[in-house]
């Protein structure tokens, strides 16, 4: 059995005012629903129960040992700020069909659109501008980083365990091109 995938759904910002709230940055698809999976955790096993006060705003309280706490100052607060709220990947709804959770394609194998396997998707940043996959090659040459769009990326098929990359030559190593070459 594998280990439950931790899900990114938000980060907690700043504290908001002086009881004990905090921003809290969602990446549901409405932020609202953020609150809709159960607990939270922070992925080092800490749980925190999220309830929305004002938009953006959240009062949170953790949960040990059977019982509850939440910071009731600013100070308190301010402790929990860049903490990384998670749920596993199990507790999300499947996707509907021809959709998929960015973190499904971390795995998955890249091929190219001749069917060539390049290497695995390793990670999937989103630096704001728009996701990309990292691409780990073949032995002996870094990462490669494609953009995740259409013409990037024509294929997505978890199901089968694998993606289609055809990025522009530019961002493609030549060891990717010539595995005689990554051997040697």
């Amino acid at each position: 059995m594998s280990a439950p995938r931790p899900i990114l759904l938000g980060i907690i910002g700043r504290p908001h005012g002086v009881r004990g709230h905090v921003r809290v940055h969602s990446y549901a698809a409405t932020p609202e629903d953020l609150t809709s999976y159960g607990p939270l955790h922070d992925g080092a096993g800490r749980r925190f129960l999220l309830r929305w006060v004002a938009s953006g705003i959240a009062e949170l309280s953790e949960l040990a040992e059977g019982q509850t706490t939440r910071p009731a100052t600013r100070d308190e607060a301010a402790r929990l700020t860049n903490t990384r709220l998670f749920i596993d990947r199990a507790a999300l709804p499947d996707p509907d069909p021809e959709e998929f959770y960015l973190a499904d394609l971390v795995g998955l194998a890249a091929r190219t659109p001749d069917g060539a396997t390049i290497g695995e998707v390793r990670s999937v940043h989103d630096y704001g501008a728009g996701a990309f996959l990292e691409i780990a090659a073949a032995e002996g040459s870094g990462p490669v980083l494609v953009p995740f769009t259409e013409a990037a990326v024509p294929r997505v098929d978890p199901a089968s365990g694998y993606v289609i990359i055809d990025p522009p030559l530019e961002l493609i190593d030549e060891t990717l091109d010539d595995p005689d070459r990554a051997a040697s």
